[in-house]
Parts: C-alpha cells; structure tokens; sequence
C-alpha cells in the first residue's frame, strides 16, 4: 500500500473512533444524569413521605399497613383494567370536548328561533290554545272521542267536500236566502 492510502485508512479509523468515545462520553453523561434523577427522586419521596406521615398524624389519621398493601396490591393486579378505565376516560372527555361547540351552537339556536316564535306569536297562540283542548276535554268524553277517531276520515271529507268552490258558492247563496228571511 502507499503511504498516502495508509493515511487516508488510519483518518478514517481515528473519525470513527472519535464517533465511539463521544458516543461514551454521552452515555456516561446520561448515567450520571439517571443517577443524579434518581438520588433526587429519593430524597424527594422520602420528604414526602415524611410529610404525608407527618400531616396523617396531626390529622390523627391512622392507616392499616395490611389494608394499604391490599389496596396496592389490587391496583398493581388491575392495572390492564386502570389502564382502558383511563382510555374510556380520555375518549368521553375529548368526545365532549369535540361536542360541546356543536351542542352550544345548537342552544343558540334554539334560543334564536324561540325568540323568533316569540316574537311572531307563536308562544301566545299556543297558550290560548290550550284553552280549546281544555274545552273539548271538559265537553266531551272518552267515548265521544272514540268516535270522533272512528268517523274522522267521513268529517274529512264532508270538510273536503264542502270547500269546493262551487259547494260554497251553494252555502253563501243560502246564507243570504235565510238573512233576507230573517229581516
């Protein structure tokens, strides 16, 4: 081999071997940054641990180990189950996050056309309205309803018939044959 291809061999080995000490060095970086997370979380947990004991005691709470152990012991057990307790969770909250415009554009809505039935005089019709039904339910009975169920096609189209333009021509006619009669 020449001596410039030789050199060109041992470049690119020191490349490569600059490329695995920096990739050590970075390891060593993250062990030491796990270890340092790792110690802090201890201390962390231990004060807090302190802190909930403390604050269990001065509240004079008392708990059962046994009882904690089950209860932990359970959740480790169950933790499938926790986990798509916690998805069913997440879909109904962002089902009613997706929703909730639709159904506040939907009251609007519905505020909006009241106000617009309100205004023509729907509401108040309605309400006198209800004056007619308590009338025809004063008036008539269950049975004199049943009848009318039975024979409402017949009302319909004696109502059909007598509004044909040549029947109320008949009807005015005689209407004011009787007014002249009356005088």
């Amino acid at each position: 081999m020449n001596e410039k291809n030789m050199q060109e061999q041992i470049d690119a080995m020191n490349r490569k071997l600059d490329l695995v000490l920096e990739e050590l060095q970075a390891q060593r970086e993250v062990r030491k940054n796990v270890s340092d997370l790792s110690a802090d979380l201890y201390n962390v947990g231990k004060d807090m641990f302190a802190a909930a004991v403390t604050e269990l005691d001065n509240a004079g709470v008392e708990i059962d180990g046994e009882a904690v152990k089950v209860l932990v012991l359970k959740i480790i057990r169950n933790i499938g189950t926790l986990n798509e307790l916690f998805d069913m969770l997440e879909s109904a909250y962002d089902f009613v996050k997706d929703v909730s415009p639709i159904l506040h554009q939907a009251g609007l809505d519905g505020i909006k056309i009241m106000n617009e039935l309100e205004q023509k005089g729907y509401v108040d019709f309605v309400k006198e309205s209800k004056k007619i039904i308590d009338n025809v339910v004063t008036h008539f009975s269950v049975e004199d309803v049943r009848a009318l169920a039975d024979n409402v096609v017949t009302i319909l189209e004696t109502v059909k018939n007598l509004t044909q333009p040549e029947m109320l021509g008949a009807i005015n006619n005689g209407v004011v044959v009787y007014k002249s009669l009356d005088r």
